[in-house]
């Protein structure tokens, strides 16, 4: 496979697992260096990236603390200098019935999945508006939201917020740092995560995960390829659109 994105320096939140830690690690065999942000340390994923022959840097960090994000971006600038592009995939899912859930729940959704993709975003954004670049040559801002923001979902009516907000951030940075930065979206269907937790569902609540017209839950690896395509110059045309790779649960 080649190595379209030699050169570039990415940033990938939410990387110790899950879709943050496979578009970590495909971004790297892209050719792109990558620093690796979480909230754990992911030193697993710098270690397997490594391991491959490629190159990352690793940084503890809160995305929901602007004083925690402002560490990382000083880290990035430290490092090579330049940022090309940023993936938003860090991300909390809890399930709460609107009438029982604390209000304290909602508040650290909505801090984790809108005000970290926000931070990150200004963040991003300001390092690649600062970065020299050829003629050509677009920052990349890929945010990850949800089918659920297309469908709802009882009982997650916080995370279905925060992903529709999402939606919302993508379209207008999109339109805001247009032509010099292209901002896109990602809404995956059911993936086995660690936050999905399949491994700890029911057998019915599993069946229902994958009720869907592929008959299967998603794997991080597909998703980690739509990002890389979207960070790559197949995709210098699109910008403010969101790709759902869900396996045909929702159809626009």
């Amino acid at each position: 496979m080649t190595q379209e994105l030699a050169g570039k320096t990415a940033l990938v939140t939410g990387a110790a697992s899950g879709i943050g830690a496979a578009t970590a690690a495909e971004l790297a065999r892209a050719g792109a260096l990558v620093v690796l942000a979480d909230i754990a340390p992911p030193d697993r994923t710098m270690a397997d990236i490594k391991a491959a022959g490629g190159v990352a840097k690793a940084v503890v960090c809160d995305v929901s603390y602007e004083t925690s994000v402002e560490e990382l971006f000083e880290a990035v600038a430290d490092w090579h200098g330049r940022l090309d592009i940023a993936v938003n995939c860090a991300g909390i899912l809890r399930e709460g019935r609107l009438l029982d859930a604390p209000v304290a729940d909602f508040d650290r959704i909505i801090a984790v999945n809108l005000r970290g993709t926000y931070l990150i975003g200004r963040g991003a954004i300001r390092l690649m508006t600062a970065s020299e670049r050829a003629a050509g040559d677009t920052g990349r801002m890929i945010n990850i939201a949800s089918e659920l923001a297309y469908l709802g979902r009882e009982e997650f009516s916080a995370y279905c917020a925060t992903k529709a907000g999402v939606l919302g951030l993508t379209r207008s940075w999109a339109r805001e740092f247009a032509p010099g930065i292209l901002v896109n979206a990602v809404a995956p269907g059911p993936i086995d995560t660690p936050m999905l937790g399949l491994d700890s569902m029911s057998p019915e609540w599993r069946d229902k995960e994958g009720d869907v017209p592929l008959g299967r839950v998603g794997t991080p690896a597909e998703i980690a390829g739509t990002i890389r395509y979207l960070a790559g110059p197949a995709a210098s045309y699109m910008t403010g659109q969101t790709i759902s790779p869900n396996g045909g649960a929702v159809m626009l």
